[in-house]
């Protein structure tokens, strides 16, 4: 089973704007909106693959019931704890022209320490050994930000396999209670071990330092650029591929959700290098934050070239 935790989730409202520029009048061409957030955009992936996942969120008013409702799809069961307070919603604004996206990301609802730990008893009470649990994302207002290594020390326990995507603090303290995998970007591994890793080598001689302090497996996603993925047996690095871009938004959330689909279905390194890459790049052709089709994912995999190092 893949539990996927979104505690900071938001409906994403992306709107296209050609020239875009601040502080002047600017004229949207096209909008759409999706449910949001990372641990969600996860379980959409998930559910396009074939996969099922069951997804945990907090959800509030109005827009947390909209939010509920898209989510209520084939593949994915839905645990969602709701309150009174409304859910944010994001804004991306896509330049066409320009090939630019900008966010702009409420912080959204402030969370209390009950509600939390009702949230993760509820979880930890249904795990199985051999479980995986997806946690990802920003952390609402109120939430200590030791949080992640709270909930990674507790389903760690209950015997699951924990996949986290976070930054910051929250990913400290999350990679202090020893995830089975992290999911960092350049930057995000840059700002965990305090110093900036500008090449291959840098960030190979970080992530096996990670590696050597308990977690199992490190995946550096690096943009056009690919990823590398870092195991204590081996090393693989992933060449980009070079797709029209629709929205960046959730790339590293497909790239995620593969890994998760991937390790549930007992997949070898090499197809999961290959899958991984090939949905965050089809990720990449769509518009806002939807899943791209499993025909999309399948038809980048021959594409995908990669090498031990």
């Amino acid at each position: 089973m893949i539990i996927t935790v979104t505690l900071n989730p938001a409906l994403d409202k992306t709107v296209s704007i050609p020239d875009f520029l601040p502080g002047t009048a600017n004229h949207i061409t096209a909008v759409r909106t999706d449910p949001g957030g990372k641990g969600l955009n996860v379980s959409k992936v998930i559910a396009r693959l074939g996969g099922a996942s069951t997804a945990v969120a907090l959800l509030g008013g109005a827009t947390g019931r909209r939010i509920a409702k898209e989510m209520d799809v084939p593949g994915i069961t839905c645990r969602f704890t709701m309150t009174a307070s409304e859910t944010r919603t994001n804004l991306k604004i896509v330049d066409p022209a320009r090939h630019t996206n900008t966010d702009l990301n409420e912080p959204g609802p402030t969370v209390s320490p009950d509600t939390l730990c009702s949230m993760l008893a509820e979880v930890t009470a249904a795990l199985c050994p051999g479980d995986i649990v997806v946690l990802s994302g920003s952390l609402p207002q109120g939430v200590p930000t030791d949080t992640y290594g709270v909930w990674t020390a507790a389903c760690r326990k209950a015997g699951a396999l924990v996949f986290l995507d976070a930054d910051g603090e929250a990913l400290a303290h999350g990679v202090a209670a020893k995830p089975y995998l992290i999911k960092p970007n350049t930057h995000e591994l840059s700002q965990l071990v305090g110093r900036t890793l500008a090449h291959i080598d840098d960030l190979l001689a970080a992530a096996r330092g990670i590696i050597a302090s308990g977690v199992a497996r490190v995946v550096v996603s690096m943009g056009k650029n690919g990823a590398l993925f870092i195991s204590r047996e081996q090393v693989y690095r992933a060449e980009g591929i070079s797709v029209p871009i629709g929205s960046t938004v959730g790339a590293g959330d497909s790239m995620v959700a593969a890994l998760a689909y991937a390790a549930a279905c007992g997949m070898d390194d090499e197809n999961t290098a290959r899958l991984a890459i090939a949905a965050s790049a089809a990720s990449v052709e769509c518009c806002g934050s939807q899943a791209a089709a499993r025909s999309a994912i399948d038809a980048l995999l021959p594409r995908v070239a990669f090498h031990k190092i």
